[in-house]
């Protein structure tokens, strides 16, 4: 192997280790948005089932379709994450 070679795979191991770094770093930022976004949701919706048992229904099928859309942006952000 010449060197020349030899730098050039050094460099292409290079650039997928930091393509791989770069995923993982936007799922991870990508993930905590909606992490939390969930947390306040249900934390709500809990607390207003407390304040008023007779709304539950009413609150659980509001949250579980706020779940929903907050999720969408957990994929939306794993997937822009694995087409870089």
């Amino acid at each position: 192997m010449t060197e020349l070679e030899t730098a050039l795979e050094i460099a292409t191991t290079n650039a997928e280790a930091i393509k791989a770094v770069a995923k993982a770093i936007a799922v991870g930022l990508g993930m905590i948005g909606p992490g939390v976004g969930i947390g306040i949701l249900v934390s709500k919706a809990l607390e207003a089932i407390g304040r008023n048992p007779e709304a539950a229904g009413k609150v659980t099928t509001n949250m579980f379709i706020g779940i929903a859309f907050v999720e969408a942006l957990a994929i939306f952000a794993l997937l822009i994450a694995f087409t870089i």
